[in-house]
């Protein structure tokens, strides 16, 4: 996964991915992709366990937060190695099927590409499914949760924090300190959800996919984009 850029962009453009970039939500559906695919029906039952877990877990009131440390709980024993594979093979059929992609953030990402700023994915999925999303739109750079890894398996738990809601704002920050010809009044963010408030409001462009009210609220101003049908 490239992270770097040749030529110091101007300005960044940083995007969530699930239901901002991508139309569905791409941690449910490579879980889905994965244990059935790899682990036959015991897989696709551990699978509907864990939907049925995080979806308990939020209807309690839990944030995104305790639900992405769960949803990782999940991986507990699988190999790095063979979960990367799986997340370039997820891309590589997924990524062909019309409506993959939110088109009005798809087109707007190509158009900061073409006008040579920087692209920055930002997310709560980790690198086996992001990484080949942002090697597919020429992103330049992923923020994104890490799990943790022992000999080459996953243990179940995540390195460092995960990137939501606040997480996002850090990672956010930790990166344009690599850059400091850019300010962030200049640069973009996408997101659909409230918990994608705290990234929108630390760039100067926020711009809203979707009709989230909270996020709307939070945002008295921004550009809003469709989440879904044509640019």
């Amino acid at each position: 996964m490239p992270d770097a850029i040749a030529r110091a962009p101007r300005r960044l453009a940083f995007s969530d991915v699930d239901e901002t970039l991508l139309s569905g939500k791409s941690l449910f559906d490579f879980l889905d992709f994965y244990f059935a695919g790899r682990h036959g029906a015991d897989g696709a039952r551990h699978a509907a366990r864990t939907r049925r877990r995080i979806a308990g877990l939020v209807a309690a009131g839990s944030s995104r937060e305790v639900g992405n440390r769960a949803y990782y709980e999940a991986w507990t024993g699988e190999r790095l190695d063979v979960v990367t594979a799986w997340g370039a093979e997820w891309f590589a059929r997924r990524s062909t099927v019309p409506g993959f992609y939110v088109p009005a953030t798809r087109a707007a990402l190509r158009e900061h590409r073409n006008a040579g700023d920087g692209i920055v994915l930002v997310s709560g999925s980790f690198p086996a499914v992001v990484d080949p999303v942002a090697v597919g739109i020429g992103a330049h750079h992923v923020l994104c949760t890490r799990p943790a890894v022992r000999d080459g398996v996953l243990t179940g738990g995540i390195a460092g924090e995960p990137c939501i809601g606040e997480g996002k704002r850090r990672a956010v920050r930790r990166l344009v300190e690599r850059y400091p010809d850019i300010s962030m009044s200049d640069c973009y963010g996408y997101g659909d959800h409230r918990s994608d408030l705290p990234m929108l409001t630390e760039v100067g462009h926020p711009v809203v996919v979707g009709d989230d009210p909270e996020l709307a609220a939070g945002l008295p101003g921004a550009r809003v984009l469709p989440a879904a049908g044509p640019v």
